[in-house]
């Protein structure tokens, strides 16, 4: 094949993959019922003057289903972290209890569930997007370039579709997954 047409199909390749990284990144901050250190991944602290993530400056652990644990590295962060997470606007309540701060996560009410359900399948939506931004990329360099054949050309177009497809596809799964995680009481 020639270097041109491998160029371009790696590239789409590459612009697909990022899409699908995208779209599992942000579906790790929608929430399902059970409760998750990823929860908190979103958390700015201010650690001396910068922002820093709240994993670098406090353990977060998850005891059980309904309850996330904070432990600071330095109590003198309590405050910051507890700020951090009311900032974060992610609707829950820190309790402070002098040593670590505790999250109780509450059960997502049905009517919370559609709504989350509802932001997955926008996110799975623009990841397609993103998906088919790629193919028509791919498909427009392909035919810019003219020291390719006609048949090199449908072919690495054919190969681009079925690329787009198999991508399409597996923005369907991972979304019909994520759809059974929110919508499981």
């Amino acid at each position: 094949m020639n270097e041109d047409l491998q160029f371009i199909l790696d590239t789409a390749k590459e612009a697909m993959d990022a899409a699908l990284k995208h779209l599992e990144k942000q579906l790790v901050n929608i929430r399902a019922g059970k409760a998750s250190p990823s929860m908190l991944g979103s958390v700015m602290v201010d650690y001396y003057g910068s922002q820093t993530p709240l994993n670098q400056v406090a353990n977060v652990n998850t005891p059980d289903g309904r309850t996330i644990t904070v432990q600071p590295w330095e109590k003198s962060m309590l405050q910051e972290i507890e700020r951090g997470i009311m900032v974060a606007n992610l609707g829950f309540n820190p309790m402070n209890n002098g040593e670590s701060i505790i999250i109780n996560v509450p059960p997502l009410t049905e009517e919370r569930r559609k709504i989350l359900a509802k932001q997955a399948k926008s996110e799975a939506e623009d990841a397609k997007v993103g998906v088919r931004n790629a193919r028509k990329e791919a498909n427009n360099d392909i035919k810019k370039l003219d020291d390719v054949s006609e048949d090199l050309q449908k072919n690495a177009e054919i190969d681009i579709q079925e690329m787009t497809d198999s991508y399409v596809n597996r923005i369907d799964e991972i979304f019909d997954n994520k759809e059974k995680e929110i919508m499981t009481v």
